[in-house]
């Protein structure tokens, strides 16, 4: 379902008039900022599609419009592959599109920068980035959110930590399990493939973890809040490769949930940003995108369920031999050639198949 947060009304009683309010150049940041500051305010809106929970974001937008008003947000939340799709037939139709393009779909996104969809911006903020968050000066990892997997806890009393370890409960408890276990669907969410075809790049043992998840005939899934709410509800006993810091967030608020992020490895992935090739709104682009690295805007992501890619924000992150960070850049690709995607995508139906006799 798609949301537009349009909250110049909530910034009426935050801010002072535009007319009147001045925005300063952030500390560090060179002279000639003060120009695209200006350029920005001309432009008056920067519009963003994105995929981050709009309850997430309201604090963040609010805080930015403080920072620069007469600059208004118009923030769309969409799913990745509608938001991959939209924005590609409206840039080919000469249509009004996004300005920035924010998308948890990592191989997605990289695609477009690498068609030419998006176009160079070196970030004053870049030098405080993690070199493997930025790629060609166009993509910008700003978030490194580990995926996990979450269980009932009355279902699962003692949760495997590791994939070994839930391979052998699922293969132990097949019966009792049957109908419980979740997943994305990778033939329909392109996040779940992207995180699927992780787990067979980093072990080869991910096929026969597959198989035992396959034997459960499991409940599959396009986002992670239905699988959240089958586990809280005890519809389901676990949900395996979800968004974790989506999963502690809900869990802070549910006891019944439980959250691992596997010992063995967890993999994180970052929502890129790019600003459009034909954005209309460049320089209200710059200003967000760079709001959005700096280390105001990064501490109020992690205050929420949004892990920051700096690591100079106070917040949490897991031991450096635990996480598997996936890097920004072309290797990304590879999984979206179109035989080979047909390929992974035949092997996941014959393996289910072969789980459900």
């Amino acid at each position: 379902m798609q949301r537009v947060i349009r909250i110049m009304a909530l910034l009426a009683s935050l801010v002072a008039p535009a007319t009147t309010a001045v925005a300063e150049r952030p500390t560090g940041y060179p002279r000639s900022y003060d120009q695209l500051i200006a350029a920005a305010r001309a432009e008056r809106q920067v519009i963003v599609y994105a995929n981050a929970d709009t309850s997430e974001m309201a604090p963040v937008i609010v805080a930015f419009q403080r920072r620069y008003p007469g600059v208004t947000v118009r923030y769309t939340d969409l799913g990745s592959n509608e938001m991959y799709r939209r924005f590609v037939a409206e840039t080919r139709a000469r249509k009004a599109s996004a300005d920035l393009v924010w998308s948890s779909a990592m191989d997605q996104q990289v695609k477009l920068i690498n068609d030419g969809f998006a176009q160079a911006y070196a970030s004053p903020e870049k030098p405080a980035l993690p070199a493997s968050a930025v790629w060609k000066n166009m993509g910008y990892g700003i978030t490194a959110e580990p995926i996990a997997y979450v269980y009932n806890k009355k279902a699962v009393p003692n949760p495997p930590r590791s994939h070994a370890a839930l391979e052998t409960m699922l293969r132990r408890d097949r019966r009792a399990l049957m109908g419980k276990v979740a997943t994305f669907d990778p033939a329909r969410s392109n996040t779940g493939y992207l995180y699927l075809t992780q787990d067979y790049a980093i072990t080869r043992d991910t096929q026969s973890l597959v198989e035992a998840m396959a034997a459960t005939r499991p409940v599959l899934a396009t986002t992670t809040e239905p699988m959240l709410r089958g586990v809280a509800e005890g519809r389901l006993a676990i949900a395996y490769n979800v968004i974790g810091s989506y999963a502690l967030e809900r869990a802070r608020r549910d006891p019944r949930i439980g959250v691992v992020f596997p010992q063995d490895y967890t993999i994180i992935l970052s929502r890129i940003a790019f600003i459009a090739r034909e954005a209309r709104h460049p320089a209200g682009a710059k200003l967000f995108l760079d709001f959005l690295l700096s280390r105001q805007g990064q501490s109020l992501l992690a205050r929420h369920s949004l892990w920051p890619v700096r690591t100079d924000i106070r917040a949490r992150r897991l031991p450096a031999a635990q996480a598997r960070p996936v890097r920004v850049g072309p290797q990304l690709l590879v999984n979206l050639d179109r035989l080979k995607q047909q390929r992974f995508l035949r092997q996941w139906r014959e393996t289910l198949a072969s789980g459900a006799r």
